[in-house]
């Protein structure tokens, strides 16, 4: 990751402080996770939390840093806190380790034949599919079929299956080292300048693509947040608060997809855009007759950002969400039962959405031009490489409800994510 950035702030001909950018921050990743919130959400719901060791504080930091450096030339320096991003929307929700299972109870990790699969079933059109996937009736516990039809099947043949019919289903680790995190192809022509400040049209959901538009419009630029109203941002009902955060100072465009004057409505606000941000599907931007390639041709300067699964030109008809996504990056933790339990809360959401803002920056300092491509598994691959440490990292009850971890004879009290709130905010 943060060699991505790196090369990244360079192509924009700027530099990042090298004591922020590399992987020679001081100290133990278990333990700076702990300061995060992370690693209390981390681990059994009946047992001690589990302490990670990855260098997942390095590259929140990097990115932060990166997303500074690159946002002082587009007009405003955006300051992150990281450990806010990973923490609010569990704060918010008062979510508490589940292990195998995610904070938010729709995602789960299944044994399969020969390896761990990730199921996230959060739409109820997903459970009306599931008998298709899985190959017999569903009766009773949703959860129950898909462990018992798991155990005796390759968990590559029935990911397969379960994205075929667009249900967020991986192989853990499947896809680390599937690529870099974002790539910025060029597609059209660079400009020396604008008079006028960044126009965004931002019609992605969720928190990955409204957090890098969060970013962009605090650096600087006008967003437009556009919202199918007979298909709402399920954020905008399952977490206000966040919701409420990242829309923050935006205009809001409710346009019905489904009519030729909300597609005509929407196609005059895109005209008028520098920079696009989608989460969707090639074929779902195809019936809306957009076209990343035909929007950045048109005119010079622009940037088309899309954050996908898995990568949109490789796998862009693949569908993920956060959750699953990290899990099929090896994003996740082992329990001593070597069971794989997962790491925060849909952490590959906040990771990718600053990804996202970094490749956006970076393509606009430039000039613009750029289709940037991300791909939310391989941001939680990378999120997996760099320092780790040496001898065993353990976890104890503090007396008082919490927990510690202890390595080498240092200490720190893992803080529960509302903690982490109230500490940046103070």
């Amino acid at each position: 990751m943060a060699a991505t950035i790196e090369h990244l702030v360079a192509t924009a001909g700027l530099q990042v402080d090298p004591e922020t950018i590399g992987d020679r921050a001081p100290g133990c990743p278990a333990l700076e996770l702990a300061r995060t919130g992370v690693l209390w959400l981390t681990g059994p719901s009946d047992g001690p939390p589990v302490p990670v060791d990855l260098p997942l504080g390095d590259h929140l930091r990097v990115l932060a840093a990166g997303i500074a450096t690159l946002s002082a030339g587009f007009g405003h320096e955006v300051e992150l806190e990281p450990a806010q991003l990973v923490a609010e929307r569990a704060a918010a929700r008062a979510f508490h380790r589940r292990g195998s299972v995610s904070a938010n109870g729709s995602c789960r990790l299944v044994r399969c034949a020969d390896d761990w699969a990730a199921w996230n079933l959060p739409r109820h059109s997903d459970l009306d599919l599931l008998p298709a996937v899985l190959g017999t009736p569903v009766s009773g516990e949703p959860w129950d079929a898909v462990e018992a039809v798991c155990a005796g099947h390759p968990a590559e043949e029935l990911v397969g299956r379960a994205q075929q019919v667009g249900i967020a289903a991986a192989v853990v680790g499947g896809s680390a080292g599937c690529g870099p995190p974002v790539t910025l192809v060029p597609l059209g022509d660079p400009t020396s300048g604008r008079d006028h400040r960044p126009r965004v049209v931002d019609f992605s959901a969720m928190w990955a693509g409204p957090l890098c538009a969060h970013i962009l419009g605090r650096a600087g630029a006008s967003v437009c947040t556009v919202e199918d109203p007979d298909r709402p941002d399920g954020a905008r009902f399952g977490d206000p608060a966040l919701y409420t955060r990242l829309h923050e100072g935006h205009a809001l465009a409710k346009i019905s997809f489904g009519s030729a004057e909300g597609r005509a409505r929407l196609h005059r606000l895109v005209e008028r855009a520098d920079i696009v941000i989608e989460s969707s599907r090639p074929r779902a931007l195809h019936h809306l007759g957009l076209d990343p390639d035909a929007f950045l041709s048109a005119r010079p300067g622009r940037s088309w950002i899309s954050i996908t699964g898995y990568g949109r030109r490789a796998y862009g008809d693949r569908v993920a969400f956060g959750d699953d996504a990290a899990a099929a990056g090896g994003l996740v933790a082992w329990s001593d039962e070597q069971s794989p339990v997962f790491v925060g809360d849909a952490i590959a959401d906040p990771i990718s959405g600053l990804v996202a803002a970094l490749g956006g920056l970076a393509s606009q300092a430039v000039g613009g031009g750029h289709l940037v491509e991300v791909s939310m598994s391989a941001a939680s691959a990378a999120a997996t490489v760099g320092r780790r440490c040496q001898g065993p990292h353990v976890v104890e009850a503090d007396g008082r409800g919490g927990w510690v971890v202890r390595y080498e004879g240092r200490t720190e009290r893992l803080r529960t994510p509302a903690e982490v709130i109230a500490e940046t905010d103070a």
